[in-house]
């Protein structure tokens, strides 16, 4: 009938019916997870445990060799409550979607580790109010960050990410004295260093980001490790003001030379390469001298010949012990994913956002 005009998602079939949360946690629902779920698939599960959102893009990017079919395996993920999303609205165009944890996919974790899904501190609501979040735009811009990074490993075989920490898990650990946006090392021809990275969107004053090195002072002094701090500023021109107030900081200090420093902008990005990273020569050294070597700009694999000081990275400190009250802090997820299902690198921004399902 005219007035009851035919839908075009009629004619594809039912869809299948989604679980609810109690039937996503059920004996039968996880026996059928038990022959569904690959490796990439429990590595993406830990992933978001991890760092709480990852975009479409960001994953199908790590993860495989195409977005469709990337798309395809989230889309299933999300069918079987595995994977929890919602979409962004925002002004100009369709965001991306964003993928959180799901019911059973911390069920299935949970069940890897031996705990209760309780012992892991989730709760879907509490996963899913990220989309409210005001720091949102943030976690999703140090999320993008490191997956870039990872994906410029995929193509460099002598190059990868051997620690990726979220804000969340450095707060744990080094919350007393400062608050890193993330810890991560980076490894090129089998020589790795470790860094904390500063992620500025230009939403908070540039004083604030000068204040912490004064953390960072603390935490070197009471470690006795000296590590990198790598500031990533939105635009050139911020960065030349952040320089600023960073330079008169770092020469405040009872000894610099433990908190070395060096800050890069996003759009000196080279805007030809498919997926542009933070691997590429945008590095900036912040030093007392003028010289041309340190203000010559360097690749992520450089830094360290910049820094002839720097120990070797030392072991990871294990997760701290928790009350029966607390969340279990689970070691941290490998940031490479599973080897067989290292994606061949296809740029995925390329492929047209992943749209609303009607």
């Amino acid at each position: 009938m005219i007035n009851q005009p035919v839908r075009q998602r009629a004619l594809r079939g039912l869809r299948p019916a989604r679980p609810t949360p109690r039937v996503a946690n059920s004996i039968e629902h996880q026996a059928t997870l038990a022959w569904r779920l690959t490796p990439r698939d429990k590595w993406i599960i830990r992933m978001l445990h991890e760092h709480r959102v990852l975009t479409a893009s960001q994953i199908t990017l790590c993860a495989f060799p195409s977005f469709r079919s990337g798309r395809q395996r989230l889309r299933e993920l999300f069918q079987w409550s595995v994977l929890d999303r919602f979409q962004p609205s925002i002004v100009l165009g369709t965001a991306p979607m964003h993928y959180v944890l799901g019911p059973a996919g911390a069920a299935v974790l949970a069940g890897e580790e031996g705990l209760d899904v309780k012992d892991l501190g989730y709760r879907r609501d509490r996963a899913m109010g990220i989309a409210h979040n005001l720091r949102l735009a943030h976690t999703v811009g140090v999320n993008e960050w490191f997956t870039t990074l990872i994906a410029h490993a995929h193509g460099h075989p002598e190059e990868t990410v051997g620690a990726w920490w979220s804000e969340t898990r450095c707060a744990k650990h080094f919350g007393d004295l400062v608050r890193p946006d993330a810890y991560g090392r980076w490894q090129h021809s089998g020589r790795e260093f470790e860094f904390f990275l500063e992620f500025d969107l230009a939403t908070e004053a540039q004083a604030r980001v000068a204040a912490k090195l004064h953390g960072y002072a603390q935490l070197a002094a009471a470690t006795g490790i000296t590590t990198p701090v790598l500031v990533w500023l939105p635009t050139a021109r911020r960065e030349t003001a952040t320089r600023r107030l960073l330079t008169r900081t770092w020469r405040d200090l009872d000894e610099p030379h433990r908190v070395p420093i060096a800050t890069a902008a996003a759009d000196l990005l080279n805007p030809d390469v498919p997926e542009p990273s933070p691997a590429e020569p945008v590095w900036l050294l912040l030093a007392a001298s003028t010289t041309r070597a340190a203000s010559t700009r360097r690749g992520l694999h450089e830094l360290p010949d910049a820094w002839p000081h720097l120990p070797p990275p030392t072991v990871s400190p294990e997760p701290t012990t928790n009350s029966v009250s607390s969340p279990a802090m689970l070691p941290p997820p490998a940031p490479m994913p599973p080897k067989a299902h290292a994606p061949r690198h296809t740029s995925a921004r390329n492929q047209g956002p992943e749209v609303t399902p009607e």
